[in-house]
């Protein structure tokens, strides 16, 4: 609060220390390293858990008369367990701990008087719909099966028993041990004759697994099944049976039975079947008001870019967004000689449901791997050809890409990933083409589109956001102001795209012919003003040919832009300008353009709103230049139009322009080997 000072706690832990900056925002608190303070500038100790670090907090505070916090993950921890994966939330508790029954802890207190307001009722309920449908759990990375593709039995109802971690804090501190598994296991066998019993392992259990050693000790068949989402499970299971496992609340959310062999913060409370309950006179309450207590009361929530305190809504779209954008790679990717730089920029975008990508020296290599892992390989662009056998992904710049030019190795912020064609190479159909032809745009997602436009014109956010200016020209009254955007004319786009106009002056001098009496600018595309690409002969028929200023400025300057596949193109008709297209790329022949090119598979006619949901919403990948975490376009949109362009200190200037020299000497050679 305003006026007070802040307090300083100490962390008794190297992990907890390496999320200092998590806790200090959270606790609006200056944060030191113990033993390495002064105990007289010290307000209190925070410990993670029950864990060593806990234990000792509590030593300590009792020793000194100081406070001691608690600190946990939340109940939404993120896509998968580990340090190289932000919390999305945290617990924070002065008073225990929530999974130590033996104590009160604060959601003990909360619980003694729940919540009744409605809205907030309704604000929980809400919520948990939300994860549920979302199939959000605490961590996020497995796939999404069904109970028969997981190896259950088809057709024959079975009983969902979910397994701990032998040792885990949770299980002590809910008064069982590992015999209440074993417990747990005969009641269910007793109770449930004839059904099959589905074991659902935890991710970290590995040899310890209590329910694995309880059965083999009994001579009980079960079922475990792969690693996979739990909610299928949850939502088919007859009933559920947990002795403390957070699985537990959640399928309570699946409106299943749930049996505790071990006492919870959601036991005890009118919910759930209780089995050796350590305190069975506890408050009754409803699923929202535990979940209102647990979920959004309890837990403290920080956004995942800029990890800044946020709302448990906000952290749950994030949570959604990240695992989607995971969830489009399910294979393990290979990439095929990448350069250093560029393996640094793609491994964010290529980290999926099998973990981060692997980056082999040569294509023959990336195929080896690939074969033996029934993985899949990255290639960048059209060019590169792989053996029928192996699956391939190609990989091109996004349309909202980055602040920079990619030749000057600003960092990429979206990619397109694609299949056999990328969405420029119109000799056959893109995956974007495909969501345009097929895609069912619903009303949600299209006011989502319609959003993003005017988010976009309202920003000023183009592909490139170089954000120079120019001097716009003044043109006679009645006099049309056409647009001719530049193109590298040995650009895959051109190649694969414009079959017939295949140059500048030869766009120029189309455009010409069509429009006699137009005041033509043309742009010089920003490669080629650098002097790293070929833009061919300067066009002859232009009345003004300008090598500077921002796209979105001449964009709004011009009645009308005339291009071969330029992007410009489609950042035009997002801003209500007449496009004339003398090539295939993708937003042309849909009927937003004027096509100068015929595309007779494109029949489909769609609005602007269809195009940008399946353009720039479904195809693109995103990660946000903050977090390097997936993210929204939205995101996006708001990160590059309100930062600013950093300013590298002298050392990495000089490392950076050597670099970026380098890169300049290749794209040159590279360009020398098209023909």
């Amino acid at each position: 609060m305003a006026g007070q000072a802040r307090k300083t706690y100490a962390l008794l832990s190297f992990g907890l220390w390496q999320q200092r900056a998590d806790v200090a925002r959270l606790l609006d608190a200056e944060i030191v390293a113990w033993p390495f303070a002064l105990p007289g500038r010290i307000d209190g100790f925070i410990g993670w858990g029950r864990r060593s670090s806990g234990r000792r907090a509590v030593r300590l505070a009792a020793r000194t008369g100081k406070e001691v916090i608690s600190l946990e993950d939340g109940f939404l921890r993120g896509f998968a367990a580990g340090r190289g994966e932000p919390s999305h939330s945290y617990v924070i508790d002065r008073e225990g701990i929530y999974f130590d029954a033996r104590h009160p802890s604060g959601l003990d207190r909360l619980l003694s008087q729940p919540v009744t307001d409605a809205a907030a009722l309704a604000r929980a309920g809400g919520l948990m719909a939300r994860l549920r449908n979302a199939r959000l759990s605490k961590y996020n990375n497995s796939p999404v099966l069904t109970p028969a593709a997981a190896g259950v039995p088809h057709g024959r109802p079975f009983v969902l028993l979910v397994d701990q971690v032998a040792g885990d804090a949770s299980i002590a501190g809910a008064g069982a041990s590992a015999a209440s598994f074993r417990t747990m296991l005969e009641h269910a066998v007793g109770h449930h004759p004839g059904k099959t019993l589905v074991v659902r392992t935890h991710p970290a259990a590995g040899d310890r697994s209590l329910l694995r050693q309880a059965a083999n000790a009994l001579g009980v068949e079960i079922v475990v099944p792969p690693r996979m989402n739990p909610w299928p499970l949850l939502e088919e299971a007859d009933c559920v049976y947990t002795v403390s496992s957070q699985l537990g609340f959640e399928a309570l959310m699946a409106e299943r039975p749930v049996h505790c062999f071990g006492t919870t913060y959601y036991s005890g409370r009118g919910l759930t079947v209780d089995h050796d309950q350590l305190s069975p006179a506890r408050p009754p309450a409803s699923l929202e008001q535990v979940f209102h207590a647990a979920y959004i009361d309890y837990s403290h929530y920080l956004d995942l870019h800029t990890r800044q305190p946020c709302t448990p809504e906000r952290a749950v779209e994030q949570a959604i967004t990240v695992r989607d954008q995971r969830a489009r790679i399910a294979r393990k990717v290979f990439t095929a000689g990448f350069s250093p730089w560029k393996r640094r920029a793609m491994t964010p975008f290529l980290k999926g449901m099998a973990g981060d990508p692997v980056h082999a020296r040569s294509l023959e290599a990336a195929a080896a791997a690939a074969r033996a892992s029934d993985g899949v390989v990255a290639l960048w662009g059209s060019d590169a050809a792989l053996p029928a056998d192996v699956p391939a992904m190609r990989l091109e710049d996004g349309f909202i890409r980055s602040r920079g030019l990619g030749v000057d190795l600003a960092m990429p912020s979206s990619i397109a990933l694609d299949g056999e064609h990328v969405y420029y190479d119109a000799r056959g159909e893109s995956r974007l083409e495909a969501l345009i032809v097929h895609g069912t745009v619903d009303e949600g997602l299209r006011r989502r589109a319609g959003d993003l436009i005017r988010l976009l014109v309202q920003r000023g956010v183009s592909k490139y956001n170089l954000g120079t200016a120019a001097d716009l020209p003044t043109v006679a009254e009645g006099r049309v102001k056409i647009l001719v955007p530049g193109q590298v004319e040995k650009d895959a786009s051109i190649r694969y795209g414009s079959p017939v106009v295949r140059s500048n002056a030869d766009l120029v001098r189309a455009v010409r012919a069509l429009f006699p009496d137009a005041f033509i600018v043309y742009k010089a595309h920003p490669d080629v003003v650098s002097g790293v690409r070929d833009g061919g002969a300067e066009p002859q028929e232009a009345d003004l040919v300008v090598r500077s200023g921002d796209i979105l400025q001449w964009i709004g300057w011009a009645d009308r832009i005339e291009t071969m596949t330029s992007l410009a193109g489609f950042e035009a008709l997002l801003r209500g300008k007449a496009v004339g297209v003398h090539g295939a790329p993708f937003y042309a022949g849909w009927g937003l353009t004027d096509d100068r090119l015929p595309i007779p598979r494109r029949v489909r006619r769609v609005d602007l709103e269809a195009l940008v949901a399946e353009s720039l919403i479904r195809y693109p990948l995103y990660i946000h230049p903050l977090s390097g975490l997936p993210c929204r376009p939205e995101d996006l949109v708001e990160e590059i139009s309100g930062a600013a362009m950093k300013t590298p200190g002298v050392g990495r200037k000089l490392l950076l322009c050597a670099a970026q020299q380098i890169n300049r000497v290749g794209v040159l050679l590279r360009d020398s080997r098209l023909r």
